[in-house]
This record gives C-alpha cells, sequence and structure tokens, in this order.
C-alpha cells in the first residue's frame, strides 16, 4: 500500500502573501505549481491589529458573509467595511474588493502585508464544510467526509457566540474555543453529547453554542490524512531543545494550543517563514499583528520546537495542533523528501 494517496499537497491547501496597494477590485493568486480554487480562505493582516478573516464556498463570499475567528462576532458583522472583503473565487486564488482608505485596511490597503490559508474541501484530503440549523435537542449531523473526523469547529452564525472545537484528543464530553485562550473545558453533554463522532454523523448536545432552535450555524470537520494532515498532541518540555513532533510530511501550517492551560492559539507557516527557524506566527484568538516570539523548525518528516516560550512549550503541558503538508515524507512511488 502506497505511503500517501496525495503527492501533491497543493490541489488540497496552500498559504499565499500580498502586499496591500488600494487597487479595486484586485486579484490574488496562489501560486503554486497546481492550480487550486479555495472552499476554506481563512486571511490575516500581518502587519497590523485586525481581525481574522474567514470565508468558505457554501455560505458564500462578500461583506455579509466573513466571520472572524477571534471576536466571535455574527456573520457580517464586519460589514461597516463594506469595501474590505473577498467577493469571489478564481481557478487559483481569489477576488478582493478593496478601494480607497475605508474596509480594505481588512485585505488590501496600500503596504500592509497579509497572509491566507486556503483549502479544498474533498473527503480524499479530509476536508468538509458543513451547514446546519440547530433544533435545541441533542441530535446527529450528517458529514460527508467518509471517516471519523477529528477536530470539528462549530460557530454560530445568526448572533455573536465562540468558535465551540471537538479534538479527539481531549474527547466528546470537552470543548476547546478558537476565540479564546481558555484550557479545554469542563465536561459537558452540551457540547458533543457525550458522543464520538462516526464516519457519517457527529453528534451536538443542547448547548446554544452549538444547537440552539432555528439557528444557523457552519462546521468544519477535519480528519488526518497520511502524508497530507495530521491532528494530534504533544506534551511540552519548556526547552529550546524542544519536543520533536512526527507528522509524516513537511509541514506547510501548523496551528497549536495549550490546551491544559490558558495561552493563546498560535499559527505558523512555510510562506511566512520559508526557511528554518519558523519565527513568524499570528494568534487565531486575537486581532493582533505578527509576532516572531515563538520559534520551530519544519523539518521533512515533522516540526520541532525549538523555544520555551508558555504559548507552544509550557513544561509538562499538553498541546493540541493542526498540521498540513507542504510535501509528503514519502510520495506514492516511495521517493522521500527533502527537509527545508
Amino acid at each position: 500500500m502506497a505511503y500517501t494517496t496525495i503527492d501533491d499537497p497543493e490541489a488540497y491547501f496552500q498559504s499565499v502573501l500580498w502586499t496591500g496597494n488600494g487597487s479595486n477590485p484586485r486579484t490574488i493568486t496562489l501560486g503554486g505549481d497546481t492550480n487550486l480554487q479555495p472552499d476554506i480562505i481563512w486571511y490575516k493582516c500581518r502587519s497590523h491589529a485586525v481581525p481574522n478573516i474567514l470565508y468558505d464556498s457554501v455560505r458564500g463570499f462578500g461583506n455579509d458573509k466573513e466571520v472572524s475567528t477571534n471576536d466571535g462576532l455574527a456573520q457580517g458583522a464586519q460589514s461597516s467595511e463594506t469595501d474590505g472583503f473577498i467577493t469571489a473565487v478564481t481557478s487559483d486564488g481569489f477576488t478582493l474588493a478593496a478601494g480607497g482608505s475605508g474596509g480594505d485596511h481588512y485585505t488590501n490597503e496600500g503596504s500592509r502585508t497579509f497572509v491566507a490559508w486556503c483549502w479544498k474541501e474533498s473527503a480524499t484530503a479530509g476536508v468538509d464544510i458543513v451547514s446546519m440549523t440547530g433544533t435545541g435537542s441533542a441530535r446527529t449531523q450528517a458529514h460527508s467526509l467518509s471517516a471519523v473526523p477529528q477536530w470539528i469547529f462549530v460557530k454560530e452564525l445568526d448572533n455573536a457566540g465562540s468558535w465551540y472545537t471537538y479534538t479527539e484528543s481531549q474527547g466528546n464530553s470537552k470543548a476547546m474555543f478558537l476565540n479564546a485562550t481558555n484550557a479545554v473545558s469542563a465536561d459537558s453533554s452540551g457540547y458533543w453529547n457525550d458522543t464520538s463522532p462516526s464516519s457519517s454523523v457527529f453528534s451536538l448536545g443542547t448547548d446554544g453554542g452549538v444547537n440552539q432552535a432555528s439557528t444557523a450555524y457552519v462546521a468544519y470537520a477535519f480528519r488526518s490524512v497520511q502524508g497530507f494532515s495530521k491532528f494530534g498532541t504533544f506534551v511540552a518540555n519548556s526547552a529550546t531543545d524542544g519536543p520533536f513532533v512526527f507528522t509524516g510530511f513537511r509541514p506547510a501550517m501548523v496551528i497549536l494550543k495549550v490546551a491544559s492551560d490558558t495561552n493563546n492559539w498560535a499559527a505558523f507557516d512555510a510562506k511566512r517563514s520559508p526557511v528554518n527557524p519558523v519565527d513568524d506566527s499570528v494568534y487565531p484568538d486575537t486581532n493582533g499583528a505578527e509576532n516572531t516570539n515563538h520559534i520551530m523548525d519544519f523539518l521533512s518528516n515533522g516540526f520541532k520546537i525549538r523555544d520555551s516560550d508558555g504559548t507552544i512549550n509550557s513544561t509538562g503541558n499538553t498541546y493540541i495542533y493542526m498540521a498540513f503538508a507542504e510535501q509528503p515524507f514519502v510520495n506514492s512511488e516511495g521517493v522521500p523528501n527533502n527537509a527545508r
């Protein structure tokens, strides 16, 4: 059996950087060797304190469809910024509507720098977008992964609310919150009805953050795919010679969070840090500008923590992570990739 079914991770995940120029409209091209029409676009201004903005192809694009990972506002609540959002996707990128000096500070104000992370929805790649309406009663929700999800983000759209996050490692009675620094929650059946996902459905309890009656929600479900993505945990040691985390690929992106303590989420990628050390991070739970306070290396088969800072390496604490590949460790022909 081949090591991986995905020799070309760029067909399912790519990052892109740009510097704002104030033009309207403006097309951003992803620039990989393979075209990718994205279904999920998560982007952030790197140089200034501006919210993390997220779109998907199920809800659509434009200034009434954005949600932010850091503020938990309802869908479209940033829409006072009427000229500063993504309006459409292309066969290999997306189009910005950004004019003048108004809302374009979200996407394209002159001299500001930006990063976007883009996914293709695909059962093969373990990525699924689910649109759903709450019932107020414990229930199951169908998904299309054809395998058991390991991470699920759920966001209420009609009202302000947290990003409830299921992780396989923390179990079906707890939740993490993408918009908050909190440690993993106390037990509650209200989140996932104390029931682990299956290959066809995931369960929702009665908590209003995931299942309020007649309320719209979006869910993003992920599973590990060998050679392309990995969702797991590691235990920190608070040393510059930090833990090595095996992923089975050279990472293109890593997002992590301490589960057993309070601290920020942190997102790293190979576009912003094309050589080691990888030291450019942004926080999904705040609108803060990019920082260089946390350090890791991206290796041919995983990542290595090189920093004792508590955001990524606090002694004895358990960290959760999600990672996506730049190259599989070994492709389907048995050829290994190169280190950076």
